[in-house]
């Protein structure tokens, strides 16, 4: 639900099946069919027909002058952000698609860019029936040899994704990139906290798209059709439009993933992705999965689909912003070069549809997974996830502060009043979902000083992190409701304080439920039925996971826990009013501690 430019996934080389291995580059067997970087290509923008009748907006890319009766396989990107503005150029993905061997094809979903029909809410059924006939069109074409590959990111990841569900024969592979496996638990609402940053500033962008509000230098409205010369076609679909919700105004709404909002004529559960599983399953189209471990909770959509999806899947997992254009480990500098290149990209991702649509040889296979260390700053691979030789090591929050191994004896709790003003700025995970930017968490010193931090001594070796922290906070507060943020950071023998990974919780969503799909943490269902206030003065048992992450902490740092009851920049404060009283229990019968997934090296 992010609005970025279309960019090309980038794949993994494959290696034989064993256990974690450390590797330079995830690209090292990536070799891509020759390209013709003198090729240029011709556009036609045409409507492609649905069953009902509803006519959507495509442009149709091909090597200018392709001769009579050759015929290409296709890669198609299905969007909500308009396919392109009016009177602009191919972009330079689709050009590269295009010299590689390849036709191209850029669709405005229903009720979006040119297209007719109205939109209530992403990848509704609709929209995925659409993205079936979409392909099945592009299958019978004169130009096309009947295969087609999807690729997206983000909002484009999803239909990428959801094309499997439907398209049938022709489809033969998918790249989904920065995908939602799971849009509510992992982006509008991570731990049932309202993402009201984005919901509000995403709302109002695909909002003023939906109008066909000029925007950019010069201000361009979204392209029309071939021969819509006075423009009546797209006032038109613009009016269909007209339809679509007011998603900044109606989304924050929802503080229950099964809340049934009259807009939408259904709930957030109507969009999720993971409940399609059946039907890409039985497709069987191999998957190259693409996530962060800081954008958003894409890494956590990402190893659940591996986890629990039965289809061919190949997972690449990295430190960067969203669409991968910036490096984002939080122990390099801002300025640091993406690893891999945005060409070795590019690269990758031709291997991908090169294998599966033109009988090529080289890079991935399915069945691997890749990550990325940040602090060792190193790739790795494996066949396995939670990846051989991790293990559970509980730290307690004990007396003066310090985060340690030793179980506490005593009975005692630490208070903490809310800072409602604490924040992780307006660089952070979830910022740089609207466009792509760099993610940046500075030295958090001086934020710890509005939170409740918790650290250890310094460490007699290095320790890697790898998976999902796991906390368990036990204290009592003065609210019938609140936010609890949870910060894992790395104390440096200098003092400066580094982000590695967070996780929050709405506490009247603290009931641990049975998931729908597999996870490695406590699974909060976020409906209506599981909600209960919480009791002030009451001892209450808060149990969730962080976002995973792999992280090395070095020989001589400290590992920190911090606490916050608001992020104020991003999420919506609970209560929305008054001040707020925590008491942490660190006593031996109730202690709070976090379980880390340390990984064992030999």
């Amino acid at each position: 639900m992010k609005i970025v430019r279309i960019l090309l996934p980038a794949l993994v080389g494959a290696l034989p099946l064993s256990a974690v291995r450390a590797q330079a580059s995830p690209f090292a067997d990536c070799r891509p069919m020759p390209s013709d970087t003198a090729l240029r290509a011709s556009l036609r923008s045409v409507f492609i027909p649905m069953p009902d009748g509803t006519r959507l907006a495509a442009d149709v890319f091909l090597p200018n002058g392709l001769a009579t009766g050759r015929k290409l396989p296709t890669v198609l990107t299905a969007t909500r952000y308009w396919r392109a503005p009016d009177q602009s150029q191919a972009n330079p993905q689709v050009l590269d698609w295009i010299r590689r061997g390849y036709a191209a094809v850029v669709v405005d979903v229903r009720g979006t860019g040119a297209s007719f029909g109205t939109w209530k809410y992403p990848w509704s059924r609709g929209e995925v029936r659409d993205l079936g006939d979409v392909v099945r069109w592009i299958s019978t074409q004169p130009w096309s040899d009947g295969n087609v590959g999807a690729i997206g990111t983000s909002y484009t990841a999803n239909t990428a994704q959801l094309a499997a569900a439907t398209s049938g024969r022709p489809l033969k592979a998918v790249i989904p990139r920065f995908m939602d496996f799971d849009a509510w638990a992992d982006l509008t609402a991570p731990g049932g906290v309202i993402n009201s940053f984005l919901l509000r500033e995403w709302g109002k962008a695909v909002g003023a798209m939906d109008r066909n509000t000029p925007s950019g230098n010069p201000p361009r409205g979204v392209r029309p059709i071939d021969g819509d010369s006075g423009r009546a076609l797209l006032a038109a679909a613009v009016k269909d439009h007209e339809g679509n919700p007011p998603l900044d105004e109606i989304s924050p709404r929802a503080i229950h993933r099964d809340d049934v909002l009259p807009e939408w004529a259904g709930s957030s559960d109507d969009y999720a992705t993971f409940r399609w599983r059946e039907p890409i399953e039985r497709a069987r189209v191999p998957i190259f999965g693409w996530a962060s471990w800081y954008d958003a909770g894409t890494s956590n959509g990402a190893i659940s689909r591996w986890l629990t999806w039965k289809t061919p899947q190949f997972l690449v997992i990295g430190a960067w912003s969203h669409g991968g254009g910036h490096h984002a480990s939080p122990f390099l500098a801002p300025e640091t070069a993406t690893d891999p290149s945005s060409a070795s990209q590019q690269d990758a991702a031709a291997c991908w549809f090169d294998r599966y649509l033109r009988g090529g040889t080289s890079g991935p296979a399915p069945g691997r997974i890749w990550y990325y260390t940040v602090g060792e700053e190193r790739w790795k691979s494996t066949d396995d996830w939670p990846v051989s030789g991790t293990k559970q090591e509980r730290w307690y929050l004990g007396s003066e502060k310090v985060l340690s191994r030793a179980t506490p004896t005593g009975s005692d709790s630490d208070e903490y009043q809310v800072d409602f003003d604490a924040t992780t700025g307006t660089q952070n995970r979830w910022y740089t979902q609207l466009g792509g930017g760099d993610v940046v968490y500075p030295d958090r010193a001086e934020s710890d000083r509005r939170l409740l931090t918790y650290t250890s001594a310094p460490l007699d070796r290095d320790v890697e992190v790898t998976g999902n922290p796991v906390i368990t906070l036990r204290l009592t507060t003065t609210a019938k409701d609140g936010t609890f943020f949870v910060y894992l950071e790395d104390v440096g023998p200098d003092g400066r304080v580094t982000y590695v990974t967070e996780g929050m919780l709405r506490g009247i969503h603290r009931l641990v439920t049975t998931a729908p799909y597999r996870v490695l943490y406590p699974y909060h269902s976020f409906r209506e039925r599981d909600a209960a206030a919480l009791a002030p003065g009451a001892m209450t048992e808060l149990r969730f996971g962080l976002f995973p992450v792999s992280a090395q902490f070095k020989k001589g740092h400290r590992i920190r826990i911090a606490l916050a009851g608001a992020d104020k920049d991003t999420f919506g404060r609970v209560p929305a009013e008054g001040a707020v009283m925590w008491k942490v229990s660190r006593t031996g019968g109730a202690p709070s501690y976090v379980d880390l997934p340390i990984v064992e090296r030999r």
